[in-house]
C-alpha cells in the first residue's frame, strides 16, 4: 500500500497519495482530536502516534507514506504544546522495520539487505514496540512530551 509499481513519485496517482495522508495522518488527527476532549476533563492523559523511521529517511516510491508519519511528528509536537498545560503529553514511537506478515513477504535477499543496514543487524519485534508503547503509556514517562522515539536499531540514528 502505498508503493508505485515502478517506485517513480511522478506516477504517483493523486488517488494513491490522498488515500494514504487519509488512512495514516487524517484518521490519527481525527481519533486524537476525539480522545483529547475525555482528556481536558480530566486533567490528564497521553496521545501516543505511531509513525516510523521512513517518516523521517523518505523512501523510494513512497513519499505519500513516508509525508503521512513525518506529519505526525509536527502534529504530536503541536498536540504537546497546545494540551501540555492540561497534563497531556504527546509522542511519535517510530518502528524500523518490523517482523509482520508484511516484511515476511519480502524475499530473504531483500530482508538480509535491510538488516545489514540496521546497525542491530535485524528486524524488531512486535512486542519490542508494545514495550516501548507501553513505557510511554505510563506514568513514567509523565515528563516526556513532543518527542520522537525511534525503535529502529539503530537505522535512523540522528534523527
Amino acid at each position: 500500500a502505498g508503493v508505485t509499481k515502478d517506485g517513480l513519485v511522478m506516477r504517483m496517482s493523486d488517488d494513491d497519495f490522498d488515500q494514504v495522508i487519509n488512512t495514516n495522518l487524517t484518521g490519527a488527527f481525527r481519533v486524537a482530536r476525539a480522545c483529547t476532549k475525555g482528556m481536558v476533563k480530566k486533567k490528564s492523559g497521553k496521545i501516543i502516534f505511531i509513525g516510523s523511521v521512513v517518516g523521517m529517511l523518505g523512501s523510494a516510491g513512497q513519499v505519500n507514506y513516508s509525508a503521512s508519519k513525518s506529519g505526525m511528528v509536527g502534529m504530536a509536537r503541536s498536540f504537546a504544546r497546545e494540551l501540555g498545560s492540561r497534563g497531556i503529553t504527546a509522542n511519535v514511537i517510530a518502528p524500523g522495520f518490523v517482523e509482520t506478515d508484511m516484511t515476511a513477504v519480502l524475499e530473504q535477499e531483500r530482508k538480509n539487505e535491510i538488516a545489514k543496514a540496521v546497525p542491530l543487524g535485524r528486524f524488531c519485534t512486535p512486542d519490542e514496540i508494545a514495550q516501548v508503547v507501553k513505557f510511554v503509556a505510563s506514568d513514567a514517562a509523565s515528563y516526556i512530551t513532543g518527542a520522537l522515539i525511534p525503535v529502529d536499531g539503530g537505522l535512523g540514528m540522528g534523527n
